[in-house]
């Protein structure tokens, strides 16, 4: 659920912060006093294209920030899934928008646009006039019966994905290796001599490491043996070195150890590194002894590496990149030794995974048909309740194996007639805007049981209707709010008599400035912004009984649908 809107310096807005709450909030305000403001900030803080221009004049950045409680658990794994963290049950959004530039936050951690877009399609769905269009698509559609039929089909759509993708993976196999009888000849040749060049080096894992240790070792052996002879001299009992000093001191403590017991103590410890530092000592002495280079492995060595390093430029970085490659030509040799067993291999691969691509295909047609009825049937009596008199209404799902994809055969069509005696048509022929706001409303209110999603935005649900529509759509409205958060703006007073909690949208001057303000209203308040949206200019006391009585009827309404 959507908690609360912070936005600051954008457009007309100084500074203001909406608390939203359960049910239908509804915000309303005269014409040109920036509702579309507070809709479009919300989209700005979901991902939407920020412009430099939004920032209020004179402000250095534009701020929105939205905070929602998820209390879903399906909500939260799919947040998680992102990698996006969730605080005490809270997500909290925020877009500060610079000039040039804009920064995207979720609980503190930035994130990017394409992040917050998936996090926005989990936690709030937005309708307005392009949402409405979005019906016209069959694509979109399909995508409304796919919801309605649930999990079953899904199940089955996986399947098919997996089944579908070999499919297609088998096909382009299949016209990847369409080569003439000479071209064959070429790349057998050429793989059998990459093959035996490759044996012939008897590779071995991780043989290229220990022999480039080796070379190095050879290499660099003079500096080696200077290095540890002089370290072996330092750390020795002639001369300066350490040995002979730890053995004077070891002398002088054990003059006088016998005086006091922590001489003693102090006398054992150097004992120790006597020891230890004469061990070393001959472990240096055996490394020099065994310091002799070896003019043969040396050879060997070099030619060995030269050879691996020759394998690696042509077939791979490693020496297991190259076995690989080993392998691949191999398979390219089986494939053309008998190319047309392995053509008729691949064919009937094909066929198999086609045909059982085409059978899920069926079962989901199937599910799709049978959901699509029902469906169908939900949208006649939710279109009636929206005053759609005589409406006859048709979910059409065509099949053709010949248009075979991840997706299916089908072909989802919605299907209308308004007036009685008119033929079915699609949407596209018959609906305006105001009947595809409706649709969508309808829509909405027969998938509320299978959406996951609880925030729901309308903007411009009114589109296009009045009077007894009015009415029916405002009914809906606060039935759908009754298990989902609905933000609305209306112009309609039948819709905003429905609030559960209404906000006025209002234009003021202050300090010679345009500022766009946004309150909540108590139920007085509520009932005059309803007689001002019923009367106009003129409010009269008939008028502030009409809006009390529309208010008291849509409180019973609501009541009576519970």
């Amino acid at each position: 659920m959507l908690q609360s809107l912070h936005v600051k310096n954008l457009a007309l807005i100084d500074e203001t912060e909406v608390d939203f709450g359960k049910g239908l909030n509804i915000l309303t305000g005269e014409t040109g006093a920036g509702k579309s403001i507070i809709i479009g900030s919300i989209n700005l803080a979901l991902g939407a294209k920020a412009d430099k221009d939004m920032i209020r004049s004179g402000a250095e950045y534009a701020l929105v920030e939205l905070t929602f409680t998820v209390d879903k658990p399906r909500q939260r794994e799919a947040i998680t899934e992102l990698d996006l963290p969730v605080e005490d049950g809270q997500v909290i959004l925020q877009r500060k928008i610079m000039p040039g530039r804009s920064v995207c936050k979720v609980c503190g951690e930035t994130v990017t646009a394409r992040q917050l877009k998936q996090l926005a399609e989990i936690l709030i769905d937005i309708h307005g006039q392009h949402e409405h269009q979005s019906l016209l698509q069959a694509g979109r559609q399909m995508e409304i019966v796919d919801a309605y039929a649930g999990e079953k089909l899904l199940k089955r759509k996986a399947e098919l994905k997996e089944v579908y993708q070999q499919y297609r993976k088998v096909l382009e196999e299949l016209s990847g290796n369409e080569t003439d009888e000479e071209t064959r000849k070429r790349e057998t040749a050429l793989a059998e001599f990459e093959c035996r060049e490759i044996e012939e080096a008897e590779l071995l894992p991780g043989e290229d490491a220990e022999a480039e240790q080796t070379y190095q070792k050879l290499v660099n052996g003079q500096k080696i043996k200077d290095a540890v002879s002089a370290a072996h001299a330092l750390c020795g009992y002639e001369d300066a070195g350490i040995g002979s000093s730890v053995g004077r001191a070891l002398r002088e403590l054990k003059s006088v150890s016998s005086y006091d017991e922590i001489l003693s103590d102090l006398e054992q410890q150097l004992l120790e590194i006597d020891s230890l530092l004469n061990d070393y000592n001959r472990v240096l002495a055996d490394y020099l002894s065994g310091l002799e280079f070896d003019g043969e492995l040396f050879d060997r060595t070099e030619r060995r590496l030269n050879l691996i390093n020759h394998l690696k430029s042509k077939y791979g970085k490693t020496i297991e990149d190259i076995l690989k490659y080993r392998e691949q030509a191999e398979e390219t040799l089986d494939k053309y030794r008998d190319y047309d067993a392995y053509r008729m291999e691949l064919e009937k691969r094909a066929d198999t995974l086609r045909q059982k691509a085409l059978e899920i295909c069926g079962e989901i047609s199937g599910i799709r048909s049978k959901s699509a009825a029902a469906l169908a049937r939900q949208m006649r009596t939710a279109l009636e309740d929206l005053n759609f008199q005589n409406v006859a209404f048709e979910i059409r799902v065509t099949s053709s194996g010949e248009t075979m994809n991840a997706n299916g055969y089908d072909r989802i069509d919605f299907l209308i007639s308004t007036n009685t005696g008119e033929a079915l048509k699609e949407l596209a022929q018959v609906a305006s805007g105001g009947e595809l706001s409706r649709i969508m409303l309808a829509l909405k209110t027969v998938l509320a049981d299978k959406d996951e999603i609880e925030t729901l935005i309308f903007d411009e649900i009114d589109t296009g209707i009045s009077g007894k529509t009015a009415w029916k759509v405002s009914e809906k409205m606060g039935i759908l709010g009754g298990g989902h958060q609905l933000i609305c703006i209306t112009h309609l007073p039948q819709i905003a008599a429905m609030a559960d909690r209404h906000f006025c949208i209002e234009k003021s001057v202050e300090g010679n400035r345009s500022v766009t303000n946004i309150r909540c209203l108590d139920e007085k308040e509520s009932i005059e912004e309803v007689a001002r949206m019923l009367g106009g200019a003129s409010i009269t006391e008939t008028v502030m009984n009409n809006a009390a009585e529309m208010k008291e009827l849509a409180g019973k309404t609501k009541q009576n649908k519970k």
